[in-house]
Protein backbone atom coordinates (compact mmCIF):
# COMPACT_ATOMS: atom_id res chain seq x y z
CA UNK A 1 0.00 0.00 0.00
CA UNK A 2 2.71 2.47 0.97
CA UNK A 3 4.75 1.71 -2.18
CA UNK A 4 1.66 2.22 -4.35
CA UNK A 5 1.00 5.54 -2.58
CA UNK A 6 4.55 6.74 -3.16
CA UNK A 7 4.49 5.60 -6.79
CA UNK A 8 1.31 7.56 -7.47
CA UNK A 9 3.03 10.63 -5.87
CA UNK A 10 5.96 10.29 -8.28
CA UNK A 11 3.75 9.66 -11.31
CA UNK A 12 0.80 11.92 -10.55
CA UNK A 13 0.81 15.71 -10.18
CA UNK A 14 -0.08 16.93 -13.64
CA UNK A 15 1.58 13.81 -15.06
CA UNK A 16 3.88 16.13 -17.00
CA UNK A 17 5.39 17.62 -13.81
CA UNK A 18 7.65 15.69 -11.40
CA UNK A 19 7.21 15.67 -7.58
CA UNK A 20 9.56 18.67 -7.25
CA UNK A 21 7.68 20.85 -9.73
CA UNK A 22 9.92 20.34 -12.80
CA UNK A 23 8.12 19.94 -16.11
CA UNK A 24 8.89 16.75 -17.94
CA UNK A 25 10.27 16.98 -21.46
CA UNK A 26 8.04 16.28 -24.47
CA UNK A 27 9.86 13.01 -25.14
CA UNK A 28 9.71 11.81 -21.50
CA UNK A 29 9.66 8.02 -21.36
CA UNK A 30 6.88 7.29 -18.86
CA UNK A 31 7.12 3.53 -19.32
CA UNK A 32 10.81 3.28 -18.36
CA UNK A 33 10.28 5.78 -15.55
CA UNK A 34 7.41 3.81 -14.07
CA UNK A 35 9.49 0.62 -14.23
CA UNK A 36 12.47 2.35 -12.62
CA UNK A 37 10.43 4.07 -9.89
CA UNK A 38 8.41 0.99 -8.96
CA UNK A 39 11.74 -0.71 -8.10
CA UNK A 40 13.24 2.35 -6.41
CA UNK A 41 10.13 3.01 -4.34
CA UNK A 42 10.36 -0.42 -2.76
CA UNK A 43 13.84 0.63 -1.59
CA UNK A 44 12.56 4.07 -0.52
CA UNK A 45 9.71 2.60 1.51
CA UNK A 46 12.05 0.17 3.26
CA UNK A 47 14.48 3.01 4.04
CA UNK A 48 11.65 5.26 5.19
CA UNK A 49 10.54 2.71 7.81
CA UNK A 50 14.14 2.40 9.06
CA UNK A 51 14.52 6.19 9.23
CA UNK A 52 11.27 6.58 11.17
CA UNK A 53 12.54 4.04 13.72
CA UNK A 54 15.90 5.78 13.93
CA UNK A 55 14.44 9.26 14.41
CA UNK A 56 11.38 8.32 16.51
CA UNK A 57 10.06 11.86 16.07
CA UNK A 58 13.34 13.43 17.31
CA UNK A 59 14.22 16.92 16.11
CA UNK A 60 17.94 16.42 16.88
CA UNK A 61 20.39 13.83 15.55
CA UNK A 62 24.01 13.05 16.33
CA UNK A 63 26.50 12.19 13.59
CA UNK A 64 27.72 8.60 13.94
CA UNK A 65 28.65 5.57 11.82
CA UNK A 66 25.08 4.30 11.65
CA UNK A 67 23.70 7.67 10.54
CA UNK A 68 26.43 7.99 7.89
CA UNK A 69 25.46 4.57 6.52
CA UNK A 70 21.80 5.58 6.48
CA UNK A 71 22.62 8.85 4.69
CA UNK A 72 24.59 7.03 1.99
CA UNK A 73 21.57 4.83 1.35
CA UNK A 74 19.39 7.91 0.88
CA UNK A 75 17.35 10.21 3.11
CA UNK A 76 13.58 10.03 2.55
CA UNK A 77 12.37 13.39 1.28
CA UNK A 78 10.27 14.06 4.39
CA UNK A 79 13.42 13.92 6.58
CA UNK A 80 15.83 15.71 4.22
CA UNK A 81 15.57 19.20 5.72
CA UNK A 82 16.11 17.86 9.26
CA UNK A 83 19.16 15.74 8.36
CA UNK A 84 20.77 18.30 6.03
CA UNK A 85 20.43 20.96 8.73
CA UNK A 86 21.85 18.71 11.46
CA UNK A 87 24.69 17.15 9.44
CA UNK A 88 25.96 20.43 7.97
CA UNK A 89 25.97 22.38 11.22
CA UNK A 90 23.32 24.74 9.81
CA UNK A 91 20.85 23.90 12.59
CA UNK A 92 23.40 24.89 15.28
CA UNK A 93 24.08 28.18 13.47
CA UNK A 94 20.37 28.93 13.18
CA UNK A 95 19.84 28.31 16.89
CA UNK A 96 22.88 30.38 17.89
CA UNK A 97 21.77 33.33 15.79
CA UNK A 98 18.04 33.87 16.36
CA UNK A 99 16.63 36.69 14.23
CA UNK A 100 19.88 37.09 12.25
CA UNK A 101 18.33 36.12 8.91
CA UNK A 102 15.48 38.62 9.33
CA UNK A 103 17.96 41.34 10.32
CA UNK A 104 19.85 40.81 7.04
CA UNK A 105 16.62 41.30 5.09
CA UNK A 106 15.90 44.51 6.99
CA UNK A 107 19.36 45.95 6.25
CA UNK A 108 19.72 48.80 3.75
CA UNK A 109 19.84 47.18 0.33
CA UNK A 110 22.74 47.66 -2.05
CA UNK A 111 21.12 48.51 -5.43
CA UNK A 112 23.87 46.71 -7.40
CA UNK A 113 23.38 43.46 -5.47
CA UNK A 114 19.59 43.74 -5.80
CA UNK A 115 19.87 44.31 -9.57
CA UNK A 116 22.23 41.34 -10.11
CA UNK A 117 19.95 39.01 -8.15
CA UNK A 118 16.79 40.26 -9.87
CA UNK A 119 18.34 39.68 -13.29
CA UNK A 120 18.82 36.01 -12.47
CA UNK A 121 15.43 35.37 -10.81
CA UNK A 122 13.54 34.74 -14.05
CA UNK A 123 16.37 32.55 -15.33
CA UNK A 124 16.11 30.25 -12.31
CA UNK A 125 14.34 27.01 -13.20
CA UNK A 126 11.96 28.38 -15.86
CA UNK A 127 10.88 24.73 -16.21
CA UNK A 128 9.73 24.53 -12.58
CA UNK A 129 6.11 25.47 -11.86
CA UNK A 130 6.91 26.54 -8.27
CA UNK A 131 9.06 29.43 -9.54
CA UNK A 132 6.37 30.88 -11.84
CA UNK A 133 4.81 34.20 -10.88
CA UNK A 134 1.38 32.56 -11.32
CA UNK A 135 2.22 29.88 -8.73
CA UNK A 136 0.86 30.13 -5.19
CA UNK A 137 3.07 30.30 -3.24
CA UNK A 138 5.65 31.46 -5.77
CA UNK A 139 9.20 30.58 -4.69
CA UNK A 140 10.73 33.56 -6.53
CA UNK A 141 10.27 35.96 -3.60
CA UNK A 142 11.74 33.41 -1.16
CA UNK A 143 14.65 32.87 -3.57
CA UNK A 144 15.26 36.62 -3.77
CA UNK A 145 15.32 36.87 0.03
CA UNK A 146 17.72 33.95 0.51
CA UNK A 147 20.14 35.28 -2.13
CA UNK A 148 19.97 38.82 -0.76
CA UNK A 149 20.65 37.67 2.82
CA UNK A 150 23.49 35.42 1.59
CA UNK A 151 25.03 38.38 -0.28
CA UNK A 152 24.98 40.57 2.85
CA UNK A 153 26.17 37.83 5.14
CA UNK A 154 29.15 37.10 2.90
CA UNK A 155 30.11 40.39 1.20
CA UNK A 156 33.37 38.96 -0.21
CA UNK A 157 31.33 36.59 -2.38
CA UNK A 158 28.20 38.73 -2.63
CA UNK A 159 26.24 36.99 -5.34
CA UNK A 160 27.56 35.00 -8.27
CA UNK A 161 25.86 32.92 -10.95
CA UNK A 162 25.08 29.39 -9.95
CA UNK A 163 24.07 30.33 -6.42
CA UNK A 164 20.48 30.92 -7.58
CA UNK A 165 20.08 27.27 -8.63
CA UNK A 166 21.55 25.96 -5.38
CA UNK A 167 19.28 28.19 -3.26
CA UNK A 168 16.36 27.15 -5.49
CA UNK A 169 16.94 23.45 -4.78
CA UNK A 170 17.25 24.16 -1.06
CA UNK A 171 13.89 25.96 -1.09
CA UNK A 172 12.21 23.13 -3.01
CA UNK A 173 13.34 20.66 -0.34
CA UNK A 174 13.14 22.65 2.91
CA UNK A 175 10.19 24.89 1.93
CA UNK A 176 11.76 27.31 4.43
CA UNK A 177 13.70 30.52 3.72
CA UNK A 178 15.68 30.65 6.94
CA UNK A 179 16.77 27.01 6.74
CA UNK A 180 17.76 27.52 3.09
CA UNK A 181 19.84 30.55 4.09
CA UNK A 182 21.73 28.62 6.79
CA UNK A 183 22.31 25.67 4.44
CA UNK A 184 23.73 28.14 1.87
CA UNK A 185 25.94 29.53 4.63
CA UNK A 186 27.17 26.02 5.46
CA UNK A 187 27.92 25.27 1.79
CA UNK A 188 29.72 28.55 1.06
CA UNK A 189 31.49 28.84 4.40
CA UNK A 190 32.43 25.32 5.42
CA UNK A 191 31.59 22.60 2.91
CA UNK A 192 32.85 24.36 -0.24
CA UNK A 193 35.09 27.21 0.95
CA UNK A 194 36.33 29.51 -1.86
CA UNK A 195 34.21 27.83 -4.54
CA UNK A 196 32.27 31.03 -5.17
CA UNK A 197 34.79 33.67 -4.08
CA UNK A 198 36.00 36.23 -6.66
CA UNK A 199 39.18 34.24 -7.50
CA UNK A 200 37.41 30.88 -7.03
CA UNK A 201 40.54 29.46 -5.43
CA UNK A 202 38.68 26.47 -3.96
CA UNK A 203 37.16 25.54 -7.31
CA UNK A 204 40.47 25.95 -9.18
CA UNK A 205 42.21 23.83 -6.56
CA UNK A 206 39.63 21.06 -6.90
CA UNK A 207 39.81 21.20 -10.71
CA UNK A 208 43.54 20.65 -10.58
CA UNK A 209 43.17 18.00 -7.92
CA UNK A 210 40.93 16.18 -10.40
CA UNK A 211 43.63 16.60 -13.07
CA UNK A 212 46.19 15.08 -10.73
CA UNK A 213 43.71 12.21 -10.61
CA UNK A 214 44.46 11.70 -14.35
CA UNK A 215 41.48 13.69 -15.51
CA UNK A 216 42.14 16.27 -18.18
CA UNK A 217 38.64 17.57 -18.67
CA UNK A 218 38.60 20.47 -16.22
CA UNK A 219 36.39 22.76 -18.30
CA UNK A 220 33.42 20.44 -18.15
CA UNK A 221 34.09 19.12 -14.66
CA UNK A 222 34.29 22.65 -13.22
CA UNK A 223 30.70 23.18 -14.33
CA UNK A 224 29.68 19.95 -12.56
CA UNK A 225 31.34 21.18 -9.37
CA UNK A 226 30.10 24.75 -9.40
CA UNK A 227 26.44 23.82 -9.86
CA UNK A 228 26.73 20.73 -7.63
CA UNK A 229 25.34 18.56 -10.47
CA UNK A 230 22.08 20.55 -10.81
CA UNK A 231 20.81 20.33 -14.41
CA UNK A 232 23.62 17.86 -15.11
CA UNK A 233 22.20 14.74 -13.47
CA UNK A 234 18.55 13.75 -12.83
CA UNK A 235 16.92 15.53 -9.85
CA UNK A 236 16.56 12.36 -7.77
CA UNK A 237 20.27 11.53 -8.26
CA UNK A 238 21.33 15.10 -7.42
CA UNK A 239 19.40 14.95 -4.15
CA UNK A 240 21.07 11.66 -3.22
CA UNK A 241 24.47 13.28 -3.91
CA UNK A 242 23.50 16.26 -1.73
CA UNK A 243 22.49 13.92 1.12
CA UNK A 244 26.15 12.86 1.26
CA UNK A 245 27.53 16.34 0.46
CA UNK A 246 25.95 17.83 3.60
CA UNK A 247 27.12 14.89 5.71
CA UNK A 248 30.59 14.08 4.32
CA UNK A 249 31.69 17.24 2.52
CA UNK A 250 33.10 18.05 -0.89
CA UNK A 251 34.89 14.76 -1.53
CA UNK A 252 31.52 13.45 -2.64
CA UNK A 253 31.73 15.73 -5.70
CA UNK A 254 35.00 14.01 -6.61
CA UNK A 255 33.54 10.55 -6.13
CA UNK A 256 30.69 11.34 -8.51
CA UNK A 257 32.98 12.87 -11.15
CA UNK A 258 35.50 10.03 -10.93
CA UNK A 259 32.75 7.40 -11.16
CA UNK A 260 31.18 9.02 -14.23
CA UNK A 261 34.56 9.31 -15.92
CA UNK A 262 35.84 5.90 -14.88
CA UNK A 263 32.64 4.21 -16.04
CA UNK A 264 32.75 5.96 -19.43
CA UNK A 265 36.49 6.03 -20.05
CA UNK A 266 36.34 4.42 -23.50
CA UNK A 267 33.80 6.96 -24.77
CA UNK A 268 35.65 9.94 -23.29
CA UNK A 269 38.99 8.89 -24.77
CA UNK A 270 37.48 8.91 -28.27
CA UNK A 271 37.02 12.69 -28.03
CA UNK A 272 39.36 14.53 -30.40
CA UNK A 273 38.28 18.14 -29.84
CA UNK A 274 36.58 20.33 -27.24
CA UNK A 275 33.14 20.01 -28.93
CA UNK A 276 33.64 16.22 -28.85
CA UNK A 277 34.54 16.39 -25.17
CA UNK A 278 31.43 18.48 -24.39
CA UNK A 279 29.20 16.14 -26.40
CA UNK A 280 30.60 13.01 -24.76
CA UNK A 281 30.37 14.48 -21.29
CA UNK A 282 26.74 15.36 -21.97
CA UNK A 283 26.13 11.77 -23.02
CA UNK A 284 27.65 10.28 -19.86
CA UNK A 285 25.34 12.30 -17.59
CA UNK A 286 22.21 10.78 -19.16
CA UNK A 287 20.79 7.30 -19.36
CA UNK A 288 20.15 4.31 -17.07
CA UNK A 289 23.55 4.49 -15.29
CA UNK A 290 22.67 7.85 -13.68
CA UNK A 291 18.88 7.42 -13.64
CA UNK A 292 19.11 4.43 -11.31
CA UNK A 293 20.19 6.61 -8.42
CA UNK A 294 20.35 3.87 -5.78
CA UNK A 295 22.77 1.70 -7.78
CA UNK A 296 24.68 4.79 -8.91
CA UNK A 297 25.22 5.88 -5.30
CA UNK A 298 26.51 2.42 -4.38
CA UNK A 299 28.94 2.72 -7.32
CA UNK A 300 30.40 6.06 -6.23
CA UNK A 301 31.58 4.45 -2.99
CA UNK A 302 33.19 1.48 -4.74
CA UNK A 303 34.39 2.52 -8.22
CA UNK A 304 36.85 5.33 -7.35
CA UNK A 305 38.43 3.20 -4.60
CA UNK A 306 39.58 4.73 -1.35
CA UNK A 307 39.33 8.51 -1.29
CA UNK A 308 40.05 9.74 2.18
CA UNK A 309 39.49 13.35 3.15
CA UNK A 310 43.06 13.40 4.55
CA UNK A 311 44.55 12.53 1.15
CA UNK A 312 42.39 15.13 -0.56
CA UNK A 313 43.29 17.80 2.00
CA UNK A 314 47.00 17.12 1.50
CA UNK A 315 46.71 17.18 -2.29
CA UNK A 316 44.61 20.36 -2.14
CA UNK A 317 47.15 22.13 0.09
CA UNK A 318 49.97 21.42 -2.38
CA UNK A 319 47.97 22.54 -5.39
CA UNK A 320 46.53 25.56 -3.60
CA UNK A 321 49.97 26.93 -2.79
CA UNK A 322 51.02 26.34 -6.41
CA UNK A 323 48.00 28.29 -7.73
CA UNK A 324 48.61 31.14 -5.27
CA UNK A 325 52.25 31.35 -6.35
CA UNK A 326 51.27 31.34 -10.04
CA UNK A 327 48.53 33.94 -9.64
CA UNK A 328 49.95 36.22 -6.97
CA UNK A 329 53.66 35.57 -7.30
CA UNK A 330 55.86 34.22 -4.48
CA UNK A 331 54.92 35.55 -1.05
CA UNK A 332 57.39 37.87 0.62
CA UNK A 333 58.67 36.22 3.82
CA UNK A 334 59.05 39.68 5.39
CA UNK A 335 55.26 40.28 5.27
Amino acid sequence: GEVAGRLSCYLRHWVDVDPYGFERSKDFDYESYEELMSEYLVVLTRRSIKWSKLLKGKRKVQKNVKLKRYVRKGIPNEHRALIWMAASGAQDQLERNPGYYQSLLRAEHDPKLVETICTDLNRTFPDNVQFRKTSNPCLQKALYNVLLATGYHNPVVGYCQGMNFIAGYLLIITKDEEKSFWLMEALLGRILPDYYSPVMLGLKTDQETMMDHNVMWTLVVSRWFICLYIDILPVETVLRIWDCLFYEGSKILFRVALTLIHHNQALIQQAQSLPDVCQNFKQITHGPFVDECHTFMQKIFTEPGSLSMATLTKLRATIRSRIITEELGPTDPEN
